[in-house]
């Protein structure tokens, strides 16, 4: 799909969540994850989409598939390159060499319960956009507003409730 096409698909969709604002809040589909081998997981979704995960060899997986952390990763990276990229061809800007990295630091002793009190997630995370050549000054403000409408970044910076549900066979 091109700039035009984009900018119009995320017009339309503003028409029309603002004329049935009712329509806007939802729940998301579920991801479902399933033990294959050891620590080596299936995830999929209702539209058939599917993600394998494992763990590195030195905490019992098969080093086989990229990590969940890693995954995590990705979609941030993903998700605000994607937001970049709408907002870009909303303002019917080219953008040529859209890179965005992610990467964090974190402390094992958090994940194999050694610490307690060390977090078992990241301590902290970077995000690094690298924008091709030719591009304005307007780019920040473009990476700026993809940054601030990106769901993962989002749920990375803000506190959000989980609910915990247990169910047996």
């Amino acid at each position: 799909m091109g700039n035009v096409q984009i900018a119009e698909a995320m017009t339309a969709a503003r028409n029309y969540l603002a004329a049935h604002p009712d329509e806007a809040r939802y729940r998301d589909s579920a991801a479902t994850a399933v033990v294959e081998d050891g620590l080596r997981i299936r995830v999929t979704g209702p539209d058939g989409a599917t993600v394998v995960t494992d763990m590195v060899t030195g905490v019992g997986g098969g080093g086989s598939a990229p990590s969940p952390g890693w995954l995590f990763r990705a979609a941030y990276a993903s998700c605000v390159a994607t937001l970049i990229a709408m907002r870009a061809a909303e303002q019917g800007i080219e953008l040529t060499g859209l890179e965005v990295d992610v990467d964090s630091e974190s402390d094992d002793r958090g994940i194999l319960g050694i610490a307690e009190e060390v977090p078992a997630g990241p301590a902290s995370m970077r995000v690094t956009v690298r924008v091709g050549p030719g591009v304005s000054e307007a780019a920040r403000d473009i990476v700026e507003w993809g940054l601030r409408h990106c769901p993962v970044d989002d749920a990375v910076r803000r506190a959000i409730p989980v609910e915990l549900e247990v169910r047996t066979a």
